[in-house]
C-alpha cells in the first residue's frame, strides 16, 4: 500500500512539475511575442511627423555711413519682402526606448526635440545706395539674420508648434493603446503613463 501511495505522489509531483514548466515556457513565449509586437509598432511609428506653415514679412532696411565725421553721410536702403515656408518636425526614428520583459514595461527614455526649418524667399524692392555706401554681402547677411529672428518670434506666437506637439502625442498614444491592451505598462522618464488624458497633457508628460 505504501508503495502504491508513494508511486501516486511521485506521479503527481512529476505531472505538476511538467505542467509548471510548460506554463512557464508558454508565458515566456507570450512575453517574447508581445515584445516583438511592441518593437514592430515602434518601428512603424518611427517616422518624420511634420507640420507646415507659411509666413510673410515686410522689412525695411536702412544703413548710414558717416563721411568726414558728422558732416556728410552716405545712405543705403531697401524694402525686403519675405515669404517663408516653415516646417516643425519630430523625427520619431530617434526615440530612445527600452523594453523590460521582466516587468512587462515599455520605457521611453528620450523623445527628440522638434526641428524647425525655415525656407525663406527674399525679394528686394526700391534698392537705393549712395556711391560711397554700396550694398555688400554683409548687408544681405544682416537682413537674413534679422528676418530669421522675426520669423522665429512669429512661429513661437503661432499655433504651429502646438499643432506639431498634438501630432506627436497622437503617434505616442499608439504606444499606450498597444501596451495597455497587452497588459504592459508605458513609462516615460520613470513615470508611468496611466491614461490617454495623462499622455495628452504634453507639459506633464515631458516634465
Amino acid at each position: 500500500m505504501r508503495k502504491i501511495l508513494f508511486g501516486v505522489v511521485i506521479t503527481l509531483v512529476v505531472l505538476f512539475t511538467f505542467k509548471y514548466c510548460e506554463d512557464k515556457k508558454e508565458n515566456k513565449t507570450v512575453i517574447e511575442e508581445h515584445s516583438a509586437l511592441i518593437q514592430e509598432q515602434i518601428k512603424n511609428v518611427g517616422k518624420l511627423v511634420v507640420t507646415e506653415g507659411h509666413f510673410s514679412e515686410v522689412f525695411s532696411y536702412k544703413n548710414s555711413k558717416a563721411i568726414f565725421g558728422d558732416y556728410l553721410s552716405a545712405d543705403k536702403k531697401a524694402l525686403v519682402v519675405v515669404n517663408a515656408d516653415v516646417t516643425v518636425a519630430y523625427d520619431l526614428s530617434k526615440i530612445e526606448y527600452n523594453i523590460d520583459e521582466a516587468t512587462k514595461t515599455l520605457q521611453i527614455i528620450n523623445i527628440p526635440e522638434e526641428e524647425i526649418k525655415i525656407s525663406p524667399d527674399f525679394e528686394y524692392y526700391d534698392i537705393q545706395a549712395d556711391y560711397l555706401n554700396q550694398f555688400e554681402a554683409s548687408d544681405y547677411n544682416k537682413i537674413k539674420q534679422t528676418v530669421s529672428k522675426s520669423l522665429m518670434k512669429k512661429i513661437e506666437a503661432s499655433d504651429l508648434k502646438s499643432n506639431a506637439q498634438n501630432r506627436l502625442i497622437s503617434e505616442l498614444s499608439k504606444f499606450f493603446m498597444l501596451t495597455n491592451s497587452l497588459g504592459w505598462t508605458l513609462e516615460y522618464n520613470q513615470k508611468p503613463i496611466e491614461s490617454l488624458n495623462h499622455l495628452n497633457n504634453l507639459e506633464d508628460f515631458l516634465d
